[in-house]
């Protein structure tokens, strides 16, 4: 486990500076925030952030909508909801990924809680290809209230035999890719509403 508060200081020095209205032209909507930080044994931790102007709500929608997201994440071959009680979800997913001429695929079995009054959805795997696997979904409104931001944070450590430091890079775009296409889903919902 990390040292007490780890998780909570790396999510709040990527997100410190959307609780307060940005000024225009500085960090525009749509723009995404990286961060990685290489943890021992070959974990690693990655947090991407974007910001957008569509309601919270719509995106909780699109992110609680476990059987339909391998409709619109990339590589994620199939999404399916196992059971649920109350706030905690167990969920079937499994995706695929072509990397060097390889072809790579990972199962995993996760258990989701699902914070609604603080926008926070956490899952940690319960079985599944990775030793380690977990993270959240966390959305915040601007002060102001005009932007949410939709930040997906992962700590990731390989099966033995992967190569977590080759694979740094796609694990960055896939995260970014995974944030653009709930946004995009989000605002095909909206629009539709």
């Amino acid at each position: 486990m990390f040292a007490a508060g780890g998780t909570q200081l790396f999510l709040a020095q990527l997100s410190a500076q959307l609780v307060e209205p940005v000024p225009a032209g500085l960090l525009g909507l749509d723009a995404i925030q990286q961060e990685m930080e290489r943890l021992p044994q070959g974990c690693r931790r990655l947090a991407v952030q974007l910001r957008l102007n569509l309601a919270p709500d719509c995106i909780w929608a699109v992110l609680t909508d476990y059987n339909s997201l391998s409709q619109f994440i990339p590589n994620l071959l199939y999404s399916r909801q196992l059971w649920r009680r109350g706030s905690v979800v167990g969920l079937e997913q499994e995706g695929a990924q072509q990397f060097i001429g390889l072809s790579f695929r990972a199962k995993v079995e996760l258990e989701l809680t699902e914070h609604l009054e603080e926008r926070r959805l956490s899952f940690v795997m319960r079985k599944g290809d990775f030793r380690r696997f977990e993270g959240l979904w966390q959305l915040q409104v601007d002060r102001a209230g005009v932007t949410t931001s939709l930040l997906y944070e992962l700590t990731v450590q390989g099966c033995l035999g992967m190569p977590i430091g080759l694979i740094e890079q796609r694990l960055r775009d896939d995260l970014a890719a995974n944030l653009r296409a709930v946004e995009r889903e989000a605002r095909r919902r909206s629009a539709l509403a």
